[in-house]
């Protein structure tokens, strides 16, 4: 088998000819630091990983841009590239601020100021339309990768998931808050996000997607209660994924956090798989074992290595003994990716390779 092969028979649930190991997305500072600046593809064949291409290409009309005109400003500040963004719209502009470091960005200032701003997003944001050519082209320039994207979130800064891009542009704590005080105005908001993830899964026909990521760290147990799981996340991200495999493209789940409580839940949206099982040494509540037994013959597992211990600060020998310990926990029957929980930025290209090694013996 290739690596594409390898990686589509395990994310059906069936046995590939030995542990498929990839990662999650890979960060430019990891590439920059520990890489030579090489790009992604380079890494995977440097370190003998099974390869994903990730490409997205959200595309919007001239009329759509002239409702939705997005400018940006940069801010002052000391310690962090800091950027304010305001959306003009003919009834509102609206501003959110973003800052950044070498590693990563988050939101300093939510877009959403009043409740009452969801009807300028309901009214005027536009629905992006999938880059077909883009996404194509990139499917016949890396014919042995996994070709991967993800639902759009919100234009600046979201998440695939309905929940996690409301969290995201509203803040969490509020957000949170709100589904106690008032909740249908949290499904409203919801719905209008949700609209504008479908308008975009209808303009997938023809885009040769093997795989689109949903969800978010943000509908984890360790942000939300099971049952603000059920009630906000769930009827609301489960059309999603109906509506992509209906279009013959798979969908995995994407919880980066407290998972064990809510696998059945996450299993009974039908995705094809779940990620990203992180071990409790890492923040997780991870038990791979558990996790197989209980929806391993629903749904490819992908994920579970705790990138953190292993990548770092061990030797070689120790990292292999992990890889083998994830194999016997969740290998048995197929339906295994083995790949770090979510991403990371500081790991020794020797440990990496020594986890692609180990994973390539790992045979069914």
């Amino acid at each position: 088998m290739n690596s594409r092969e390898r990686l589509l028979t395990a994310l059906d649930g069936k046995c590939p000819d030995r542990l498929p190991a990839t990662t999650h997305h890979v960060m430019e500072y990891f590439l920059n630091t520990y890489m030579n600046g090489c790009d992604n593809q380079q890494f995977f064949s440097q370190m003998g990983l099974d390869p994903i291409f990730w490409v997205d290409d959200y595309q919007y009309t001239e009329e759509q841009k002239e409702n939705w005109r997005i400018e940006q400003e940069v801010l002052p500040d000391q310690k962090y590239h800091t950027v304010r963004y305001q959306i003009h719209t003919p009834g509102k502009t609206l501003t959110t601020v973003l800052q950044s470091n070498q590693y990563t960005t988050w939101v300093s200032e939510h877009l959403l100021k009043e409740k009452k701003d969801i009807d300028i997003l309901a009214k005027y944001m536009p629905s992006p339309s999938a880059g077909r050519d883009t996404v194509n082209a990139g499917a016949d320039s890396h014919p042995d990768c996994l070709i991967r994207g993800s639902i759009p979130s919100f234009d600046l800064f979201g998440q695939p998931g309905c929940w996690q891009d409301l969290a995201c542009i509203y803040g969490i704590q509020d957000l949170i808050m709100e589904t106690f005080d008032d909740p249908e105005w949290v499904e409203e908001a919801l719905r209008i996000l949700q609209k504008r993830k479908l308008d975009y899964i209808a303009t997938l026909d023809g885009c040769r997607y093997d795989i689109l990521e949903l969800g978010g760290g943000d509908a984890s147990t360790t942000v939300i209660s099971p049952a603000i799981f059920d009630e906000f996340v769930a009827p609301f991200d489960t059309p999603i994924i109906q509506a992509v495999q209906k279009k013959g493209i798979r969908v995995v789940y994407h919880t980066c956090g407290g998972m064990m409580p809510i696998l059945e839940n996450i299993a009974d949206m039908g995705p094809n798989a779940m990620e990203t099982f992180t071990p409790p040494d890492m923040g997780g509540d991870a038990d791979l074992a558990e996790a197989k037994r209980r929806i391993g013959s629903r749904v490819c597992m992908i994920g579970g290595f705790d990138q953190f211990h292993y990548f770092t600060g061990c030797t070689p020998e120790d990292t292999r003994k992990k890889v083998r310990e994830c194999f016997a926990a969740a290998g048995e029957g197929g339906g295994f990716i083995l790949s770090p929980s979510d991403h990371f930025f500081d790991a020794s290209p020797e440990l990496i390779r020594a986890f692609a090694d180990e994973a390539a013996k790992c045979v069914y």
